[in-house]
């Protein structure tokens, strides 16, 4: 029993500092879709919407590409 009552303290504590660095941090919580290609690995995003972030960077590569296809000098 004694370990048991140990490892809820444990699991306690670890959920309070959660919640508690969450409370601090006012930060809302957002998906996953293009988090892995923050990491710089490219993975598909099968969002029916990209969230912002994600339209963001695509809006930035299209602005990239566009620039980079007005200066090409052939």
């Amino acid at each position: 029993m004694a370990y048991f009552a140990a490892t809820f303290v444990m699991f306690a504590l670890v959920i309070t500092g959660m919640a508690i660095g969450y409370i601090l941090q006012k930060k809302s919580i957002t998906g996953s879709c293009g988090g892995i290609s923050n990491l710089g690995m490219e993975k598909a995003c099968d969002c029916p919407e990209p969230c912002d972030k994600r339209k963001a960077k695509m809006e930035k590569e299209q602005a990239k590409e566009k620039m980079l296809a007005e200066n090409r000098i052939i």
